[in-house]
Order: structure tokens, then C-alpha cells, then sequence
């Protein structure tokens, strides 16, 4: 049986409160986007999940479609719940989003209220859980009105199935209105979710950042080391195992000889400062005002401790 560590709390991991409200999420989180499927070993990601929490990690990241295969993540979660983690369920802070595509048919997919209520509910019994600490909208809906998702999100808190709301990779001018009408509504928009790293700085650019901050919400950066860009994998070429050479979210031709200038005058900053390039890449996100925290992947406890150095 799993016993967490002792001195979990007293690892080095640091806490930010996120935004104005009471909740504190750590600096480095565990996003379940990739590892954590049923085409990877069970134990592999079970030895992740234990490693993080016995740092400190006490923030997971999923979404309804994260495997693969579509809601395995999930249902992994659910296996460690029942394995490991049920006695310390209090000291967790899961987190679950619907937005993308995630069963055939019109009511599988974008932001209606039919879509998100039932995702929510299918998570739930995927994760054997009775509720989530956060629940997002995982993408703005262009072509449906905004009351409608947000109200659904409004519910959602109200039944007891979430006790957060979030939103992820929306526009400016809908994450206003969605401020506005949660804080109208009883149920304050705890954190935005959004990509942000040293080569995508579009949440800056754009002043969604600068938003969440003013208004106090919280921000977390997914794909904070850009799919492993800015780990230096990259730095002498594709190497053979890699994503960008199975072009799998990241494609061959991305890695232009000004990128790779780039990422090598990086590398070498972070060098001369004692420092590997993901972690100066994850301290350059946890450096800009307003951001809560980083979600990092992991597909081995190793990589997970090589980025948890960036808060020494």
C-alpha cells in the first residue's frame, strides 16, 4: 500500500496563490496530456504520479480527451485513485476540461451546455470521483453565445460537481465578458489556461495575461517547454525517438536554422548561470507577473525532477 512522503511538503516544491481567491496551486503542476494513456504502462505513469505527489505536486491536470486513447488519462487517474491516492484526496487539486472533440456526433464536441454537463459527468465516473476542484471550458466557442457555456459552468458549481471554474485559450475580449458574468454569478473565474513559453509568448502579446493579473485571476502555462523545444533535445538535430521525427505535434521544418540559433544562444545563457535550457525556460514563465503556475509533462520520474530544479 502507498504511503506518501513524509516530508512531501518540505521538498523545495513553492506555492502561489491563484489570483484572488483562497486556493494555493504549486509552481510546477503535472499536466496528464501525454503518459498517461492505456498505450502507456500503468506502472510507469503510477510511479510518476506517486514521485510528484511525494514532492509536492498536488496539482493534476487532465481533460476528457487526454490519453490516448480518449478519456484513458482519465480513467488512470481512476485506477490511482482506487491504488494510491483515495486517503489523500483532500491534499489534491484535480482539474478536468470539455471543449474539443471527444465522442461522434453534434453534442460531443465545443462548448454547449448538453456537451459540457455531460463530459463532466462521464470524467467523474472516469476518475471515480464525486467532484473536481476545477473544471474547464477547454476552447472558446465562436458560434455559440457566451452565456450559454458559462451558465453551464455556473451550474456546474452550484450542483457540487465542480468547485472551480476555469477557461482555456480564449479570446480577449470573451475572457472579459466571461470575468465579468462569473463574478455576476456567484462563481468567480479562478484561472485561465493558456500557452505560454519563451517562444510563444501570445498571452502577453495579446493582454490576456495582463487581464487575469488585473483582475485577479490566475494564469497556468501549458506547453511551457514548447513540446520539448526548449528542453535541448533539439539543439544537435531531430534525434531518431523523438515527436518532431514521427511529426507528431511538432514537424521537421519547424527547426529552421534561426530557431536553432536561437535556442543554442539560450542554452548557452542558461548555462553560463548553472542551469540546463528547461529550467531558465520554466523560470522565465514563472517569472512574469501574474503567472500561478507551470505544467510540465513527464514520461519518467527523471524528467520530472529535472524540471522541478527549476525552483531551487
Amino acid at each position: 500500500m502507498y504511503k506518501a512522503d513524509d516530508s512531501r511538503y518540505d521538498n523545495g516544491m513553492q506555492y502561489e496563490r491563484c489570483g484572488r481567491s483562497g486556493v494555493l496551486l504549486p509552481k510546477v503542476s503535472l499536466g496528464m496530456w501525454h503518459n498517461f494513456g492505456s498505450v502507456d504502462p500503468y506502472e510507469r505513469s503510477r510511479e510518476i504520479v506517486r514521485f510528484a505527489f511525494d514532492h509536492g505536486v498536488t496539482h493534476l491536470d487532465l481533460a476528457n480527451n487526454y490519453g490516448p486513447v480518449y478519456g484513458s488519462a482519465e480513467e488512470t487517474l481512476g485506477r490511482l485513485m482506487d491504488d494510491d491516492l483515495r486517503p489523500y484526496r483532500d491534499e489534491l487539486f484535480i482539474s478536468t476540461k470539455a471543449g474539443y472533440d471527444m465522442w461522434p456526433g453534434p453534442y460531443g464536441n465545443w462548448g454547449s451546455r448538453k456537451y459540457l454537463m455531460a463530459s463532466l459527468d462521464q470524467s467523474l465516473r472516469r476518475m471515480h470521483l464525486d467532484y473536481v476542484d476545477l473544471f474547464y471550458s477547454h476552447r472558446y466557442d465562436p458560434d455559440t453565445p457566451l452565456e450559454e457555456p458559462l451558465q453551464a459552468l455556473v451550474d456546474i458549481v452550484r450542483s457540487g460537481k465542480a468547485l472551480y471554474v476555469g477557461i482555456s485559450r480564449w479570446p480577449l475580449e470573451a475572457t472579459r465578458i466571461a470575468i465579468d458574468y462569473l463574478r455576476r454569478h456567484d462563481t468567480p473565474l479562478l484561472i485561465y489556461q493558456g500557452r505560454l513559453n519563451m517562444l510563444d509568448r501570445e498571452p502577453i502579446d495579446d493582454g490576456i495575461l495582463q487581464l487575469c493579473h488585473q483582475e485577479g485571476v490566475g494564469f497556468i502555462s501549458f506547453s511551457p517547454l514548447a513540446q520539448g523545444l526548449l528542453t535541448g533535445r533539439y539543439l544537435e538535430g531531430i534525434p531518431d525517438d523523438s515527436r518532431m521525427a514521427k511529426a507528431k505535434f511538432l514537424r521537421p521544418d519547424m527547426l529552421t536554422d534561426e530557431l536553432m540559433a536561437q535556442l543554442r544562444q539560450w542554452n548557452d545563457e542558461a548555462a553560463a548561470q548553472g542551469m540546463s535550457l528547461a529550467e531558465r525556460a520554466l523560470r522565465w514563465i514563472l517569472e512574469q507577473q501574474g503567472v500561478t503556475s507551470v505544467l510540465v509533462g513527464a514520461s519518467s520520474t527523471r524528467q520530472l525532477e529535472q524540471n522541478l530544479h527549476c525552483l531551487a
